[in-house]
């Protein structure tokens, strides 16, 4: 669907919340940038994740949607509050007369924003979630390409544009920058560092606990090089016992201790980051530093748009199970990915950093 009429002057871009989609949905932002340079693109955005985006070079503006307010007005069924902020946003969004609205979800409650836009033109994915209606043009999510942003390239192909290269871009703050490596000097850490993202939401989505203890420890003895744990205020606990468990004193759980920004600040000049499926993980790409992203559950991609990344994949016939897994908890996809395959996996990639000219 190529635009009809003239040119977008507005875009509004939907991906309100999910750091790892977020991340992976923002290559759009430099197609749209290369097809309509004089347009105005907006991006719809829950308070909690503007950081990744704030000071994308090719984002015109930032608009908060308040979800959590939101929520919280409905529990204390203060309903009447509710429908002025839904007003407030309605009158907010329409205010800039979008020529083309993208709902990056697919979900009722992008739709929803979908609506509030009263953008002139939608696309949008296919789901089973009503309000396809709303859609002017509907895109289906391949299910066999193994590239990383592949569904978002789907869209920018479906409105007849050329998506180029299509790398994640993740922009941080100098002050975010300059905060994080005061907080990594106030440890003893210099610019020669290791980052873990053990954390996410689901567990048949994490490896285990006592293995990135292990993990910790050989890299530590390997390479002589401390260990920074990054993870949200629920992580604290566990990123403490990880760190305990190690038995280094080269490794520090900061988990809860930072904000998005800062996070990115830490993984952009980490030397190797090593996660599971979650939005820091996702970051190395962004970043293209060393990076392996360890899958089981979940397999969102196999390759890259950053050769310094390496996904290890190595499931039973089960998965991806995503958000039903058969296996009784004992997630034997993710126990395939032993301390020993992770440790190789690491020393390959760094023998190859080295070797790069």
């Amino acid at each position: 669907m190529k635009i009809t009429g003239t040119m977008p002057q507005s875009i509004l871009i939907i991906r309100p919340s999910a750091m790892g989609d977020i991340i992976m949905a923002s290559p759009m932002l430099a197609t749209l940038r290369r097809a309509y340079p004089q347009a105005r693109i907006c991006w719809l955005v829950e308070p909690g994740f503007a950081d990744l985006l704030r000071h994308h070079g090719d984002l015109d503006e930032l608009i908060l949607w308040p979800k959590g307010e939101w929520h919280r007005l409905a529990r204390e069924k203060r309903y009447v509050e509710l429908a002025r902020r839904v007003v407030a946003l309605r009158r907010q969004l329409r205010s800039h007369r979008f020529d083309l609205a993208i709902d990056a979800v697919g979900l009722i409650k992008s739709r929803f924003l979908l609506w509030l836009s009263g953008a002139r033109q939608t696309i949008g994915f296919v789901s089973k979630e009503p309000g396809a209606f709303l859609l002017h043009r509907k895109v289906v999510k391949s299910k066999d390409d193994p590239a990383m942003s592949s569904e978002y390239r789907e869209m920018m192909v479906a409105l007849g544009l050329d998506p180029g290269s299509f790398v994640p871009k993740v922009v941080v703050a100098p002050e975010d920058r300059a905060i994080a490596r005061q907080l990594l000097s106030s440890l003893g850490v210099g610019s020669d560092y290791f980052v873990f993202a053990p954390f996410t939401t689901r567990p048949q989505k994490h490896w285990f606990d006592e293995r990135w203890a292990l993990l910790t420890g050989a890299l530590v003895d390997k390479f002589s090089k401390p260990v920074i744990i990054l993870g949200g205020p629920g992580d604290a606990a566990r990123g403490a016992e990880i760190a305990r468990q190690s038995d280094h004193a080269q490794v520090h759980s900061l988990c809860g201790r930072t904000t998005l920004g800062e996070s990115a600040a830490i993984i952009e000049d980490a030397a190797l980051l090593i996660g599971v499926d979650t939005g820091l993980t996702h970051m190395g790409t962004a970043f293209a530093i060393p990076t392996l992203a360890l899958f089981g559950a979940t397999c969102p991609y196999r390759t890259t748009a950053s050769p310094r990344t390496r996904v290890l994949y190595d499931a039973p016939a089960c998965s991806p199970c995503r958000r039903k897994p058969t296996c009784h908890g004992q997630f034997d996809c993710m126990r395939a990915l032993t301390v020993e395959k992770i440790v190789a996996a690491a020393t390959t990639l760094l023998d190859e950093e080295r070797e790069t000219p």
